[in-house]
């Protein structure tokens, strides 16, 4: 999910949320309302009374193992902070106030928290906490907790959380279960949910500790698992709390399904897919889709022991792009960086590596109504008019393009295009390569945190080098990636900004100049830029869904027409395969893949079991 107001009126978000929870209480003396859950686009779908989320199977059986895959390695068990590499699995560990449901787009439910109080003028929103939560340990999450993780994240954890949460003035414990958040404006109506979100640490277990260092401690949860052992920078296994304080709210009913997760760590994606065939791991998602055609032919699949699956969603599938670092000088000229789209060749790439099964990304908010297209009209002409002379004038008058090429992998009208901005930006050529007035080359590196991308920079990097430049490709390991990442040490690299139905506080970390100079940020491509930062924070303060939708797209078409990325492409369905012994829910929600609700199933365990040792003494 996702101040300054220059365009409309705000509405206080008492008076868009009255209504959208069913069974809220009346107002209270002070006006204030006691809700069950949030919603940003509607009245929330479940009442206060219902029994678990839609799609789940309330009576899954409950054990049994799923050995999962993770690449690279791990030094953490603190995923907050920049420093160190965190494992995966952790937010198993921790509950959260609300819990979001993947049937809805931004609505949040009561979790943690038994319920929600709004108050009259919009400026807070408070917590309280159910009085049977416990921590693993048995002792109670207060209010207190809720207060420390905010002020402990907020000023030791990554930067996104000052971002995030930029709009809290104030937080405070009334008492063990109440948690008061106040807030600087009333105008940042998904904050409510925002701090829904949070993660809930306990004060007790970190007195003594320094939050701002790694740690292999094994950490105390309150959440559905705890971490029972691991092997550092090679496996971890989570263990189902039989006594979880929540296993019977509406929220975790027909979920945390698994006796135990076991995180195998692999060093790349292919061993990882060889490590699956021999029934090492039990459930991958494929995102290659050479693999996906070709490599899952084998004999478990021939005999029904793995199964695999394309699962529609309806999430908006964001931007993935090669970023181009705009803190270097050699991309801070908009001819050039529209010449290293012309020559990139998607067309070819999905016709030869893809398999035709990708769509061509024309926008940061693509598969949603957020994605701006045509020329701008309406509400959001009115928004961009207001920075006519800021952005490119041709935004008023023509629909953003990407090149299209026949496929054939001869790319001229590309290439010619590409030159002739490179010559407008003082690049000529000569002697075969492409210098500036001062003869410096044309050269720069795209970082790869793996080999499978290898595949697509390579094509990209021989066009490149017909212009006369000279791109190289480097990959390394995924920890030392983020030490590189997180310290803006780049020049090209595959970013993805993922996005939801209701963008807003996460953009000022995509793409605002206060975070193009923070380390850490997720501002991968440095966009600095006024008209941006601007209309950031009119999505952020939108008040109503009409001028959320505009001003999204408004965003949207001044990102694309500054070219700051290499758009690439995306899929509509998750493509997952598994081995037999697991079962899942007759449908899946809508905007996630859910695993969670997925399962065991006792009586097809033997058979896997048996199939998998079959397949891993035929292993040549």
């Amino acid at each position: 999910m996702n101040r300054r107001d220059l365009l409309a009126t705000p509405i206080a978000l008492p008076a868009l949320l009255a209504g959208r929870a069913r069974a809220a209480t009346p107002a209270g003396p002070d006006g204030s309302r006691r809700l069950h859950a949030v919603s940003l686009l509607g009245e929330p779908a479940l009442p206060a009374d219902f029994p678990h989320w839609p799609w789940v199977n309330p009576a899954a059986p409950k054990g049994g193992e799923i050995a999962l895959t993770a690449l690279g390695s791990f030094d953490s068990f603190n995923q907050y902070i920049l420093r160190g590499t965190a494992a995966v699995g952790l937010a198993n560990l921790y509950d959260t106030l609300l819990k979001e449901s993947s049937d809805e787009a931004s609505t949040e439910y009561a979790h943690l928290a038994g319920s929600i109080e709004m108050p009259a003028d919009g400026k807070g929103v408070t917590f309280l906490l159910r009085p049977e939560a416990r921590w693993h340990d048995g002792r109670p999450v207060t209010a207190e907790d809720v207060v420390w993780s905010f002020n402990t994240l907020r000023e030791h954890g990554r930067p996104f959380y000052r971002a995030y949460w930029g709009d809290v003035a104030s937080v405070a414990a009334e008492d063990a279960q109440r948690v008061v958040f106040r807030f600087a404006t009333s105008e940042n109506r998904e904050l409510p949910l925002i701090l829904g979100q949070m993660p809930v640490l306990p004060k007790h277990w970190w007195a003594g500790r320094d939050f701002a260092r790694p740690t292999l401690d094994i950490p105390l949860g309150s959440g559905p698992y705890r971490l029972d052992r691991f092997e550092a920078g090679r496996s971890l296994v989570y263990r189902r709390v039989e006594d979880y304080w929540a296993r019977d709210l509406p929220t975790m009913k027909g979920t945390a399904n698994f006796g135990t997760m076991r995180y195998e760590y692999f060093r790349d994606s292919t061993v990882a897919l060889e490590a699956f065939k021999a029934g090492q791991i039990d459930f991958r998602t494929e995102n290659i889709a050479k693999e996906w055609a070709t490599a899952y032919d084998f004999p478990a699949v021939r005999r029904g022991l793995v199964k695999l699956d394309e699962i529609r969603h309806e999430l908006p599938t964001g931007m993935q792009a090669f970023a181009m670092n705009l803190r270097r000088p050699l991309f801070q000229d908009a001819r050039v960086r529209r010449a290293l789209i012309e020559v990139f060749d998607f067309e070819w790439m999905n016709a030869n590596l893809f398999y035709g099964s990708y769509a061509r990304t024309t926008s940061y908010f693509s598969n949603s109504e957020l994605a701006s297209s045509g020329v701008p009209e309406g509400r959001e002409l009115e928004i961009l008019e207001t920075y006519r002379g800021q952005v490119p004038d041709r935004l008023f008058t023509e629909d953003y393009r990407l090149p299209v090429t026949d496929g054939s992998g001869n790319n001229r009208e590309g290439l010619r295009r590409a030159l002739d901005l490179l010559r407008q930006a003082g690049w000529t050529v000569k002697d075969r390569k492409l210098v500036n007035a001062r003869g410096e080359n044309f050269a720069f590196e795209i970082l790869l945190n793996g080999p499978s991308f290898e595949r697509v920079a390579l094509p990209y990097m021989q066009n490149l080098q017909r212009l006369g430049m000279e791109p190289r490709v480097r990959t390394v390991d995924p920890a030392q990636y983020q030490v590189r990442m997180d310290a803006f040490d780049y020049d090209m690299t595959v970013d993805s900004q993922g996005q939801s139905l209701s963008p807003g506080n996460e953009q000022r970390d995509y793409w605002t100049c206060a975070k193009a100079k923070e380390p850490g940020s997720q501002n991968v491509a440095g966009i600095c830029n006024p008209v941006v930062d601007a209309l950031v924070e009119l999505v952020i303060a939108a008040p109503d869904r009409a001028e959320l939708v505009a001003r999204t797209r408004a965003l949207d078409r001044v990102l694309l027409w500054n070219d700051y990325m290499i758009p690439h492409w995306h899929s509509r369905t998750f493509r997952v395969a598994y081995w037999d012994k697991l079962g899942r829910p007759p449908r899946n929600p809508r905007f996630a893949l859910a695993l969670d609700s997925w399962w065991v199933e006792p009586a097809r365990v033997g058979t896997v079991e048996q199939g998998k040792r079959e397949a891993q003494q035929t292993k040549p």
